[in-house]
């Protein structure tokens, strides 16, 4: 990424605000219907796509990947009587809490209770961090990566397990294949909510013996015929988790790009199957981009995670940057019609490792390292013109 001046950042961030000013930021042979999950959610539910719906507010985040240094710092912060998360994501709270739906991306599996717990490059992460996500106002998670599998299926079950017990909803892996097969759903404003999530592989760890279910692989064709059969089983607004891309690289690779757009322009009808795609894994801040009319965050960066170190082994701020999407959903004029996008908006973050916190960027700090990484965040989010199409700083 380049690296630009002082000016280059501040006209880079009035054209962000002068087009935010221009824009109104608005959007423009099936298989069977799976079952829908019961839904959950801060508003009352009402008849799918009436005009007189309530809209709602999504916020979403990138990868949270506990290293050793994180969990100690999890550690120092529960005074060494376990690990407290909850202080991590204290500076994000407020706008997460403030989401109708706040999802977040769970890039590791836990261990069991008390440890032992690891970091790279197989981790084994402390089950507090799902008390921490919750804390901070998060209702569910994708949890399919590369690193689902980690600690076998084994694992993936002392994950969802505490993700019950806390009460976050997840999507992307399951325990049963009567879970699998039952879509993840919410209850946003009066719309019902499906989250679908994949991961374009396991880091060459098989699927358990016995259940090819376990983890959503990235294939499209999947992808369509689930978002299409949770449409048909009642979702008034599809939205689809990706890990995916090239780690360290700002650009979208060529299967983001092919697979990002194939899957914005299928349709059931005239009605997009799916309404937004939430990109993760490249560790830094993807561009947002409309493709098709529909919102595609390539990635969102890494959310938690401690000492970065790219490819050529260089320590790399930006493996500690990330942004939060936030999009607000208006209820469609007619029965039948999208629910459109009306408001595009994105938070710049990062994990400042010296307080061991993530800090919201969104508004202009004193500390210099604060601001240079606002300005990369920034650069790296509208790369590719999302601006023009109404995505604008959150305030």
């Amino acid at each position: 990424m380049t690296k630009r001046t002082r000016p280059q950042a501040v006209a880079l961030l009035s054209a962000l605000l002068v087009s935010a000013a221009a824009a109104g930021c608005s959007g423009t042979g099936d298989p069977a219907p799976a079952r829908l999950g019961e839904s959950a959610g801060r508003a009352p539910s009402s008849a799918a796509g009436a005009p007189a719906g309530k809209g709602f507010t999504l916020v979403a985040s990138g990868d949270v990947l506990p290293h050793t240094s994180v969990i100690q710092r999890a550690s120092n912060d529960a005074d060494g009587d376990g690990y407290d998360f909850r202080p991590m994501f204290s500076g994000v709270k407020p706008v997460v809490s403030a989401a109708d739906l706040a999802l977040c991306h769970m890039e590791t599996i836990y261990g069991e209770e008390g440890g032992p717990f690891s970091g790279y490059p197989a981790f084994k992460s402390p089950p507090e961090v799902a008390d921490g996500l919750k804390d901070a106002g998060y209702d569910g998670c994708s949890t399919a990566s590369n690193h689902t599998l980690d600690d076998g299926a084994a694992g993936l079950r002392r994950t969802l397990d505490r993700f019950d017990k806390v009460g976050l909803k997840h999507a992307g892996s399951a325990r049963t294949a009567a879970e699998a097969a039952t879509v993840t759903t919410y209850t946003a404003g009066s719309a019902k909510v499906a989250h679908l999530a994949y991961t374009y592989d396991t880091n060459g760890y098989p699927l358990p013996e016995g259940q090819p279910w376990a983890v959503n692989l990235m294939k499209q064709d999947k992808i369509i015929a689930d978002a299409r059969a949770a449409r048909k089983a009642g979702a008034d607004v599809v939205l689809v988790s990706v890990h995916w891309g090239t780690e360290w690289q700002t650009e979208p690779d060529e299967t983001q790009l092919s697979l990002g757009k194939a899957l914005t322009a299928s349709q059931t009808g005239s009605r997009p199957d799916i309404d937004l795609i939430l990109g993760t894994h490249a560790h830094i801040p993807q561009p947002y981009e409309k493709v098709n009319g529909t919102w595609i965050i390539y990635g969102m960066g890494d959310q938690v995670a401690g000492e970065m170190f790219n490819y050529t082994g260089a320590r790399d701020m930006r493996g500690n940057y990330g942004s939060i999407g936030r999009f607000t959903f208006a209820p469609p004029a007619a029965e039948g019609q999208r629910w459109q996008v009306t408001k595009a908006e994105f938070v710049p973050q990062m994990m400042d490792l010296s307080a061991g916190r993530v800090v919201n960027l969104a508004r202009p700090s004193d500390r210099d390292d604060h601001e240079s990484a606002r300005d990369e965040i920034i650069e790296a989010v509208l790369s590719r013109g999302a601006a023009k199409d109404g995505l604008t700083l959150a305030q």
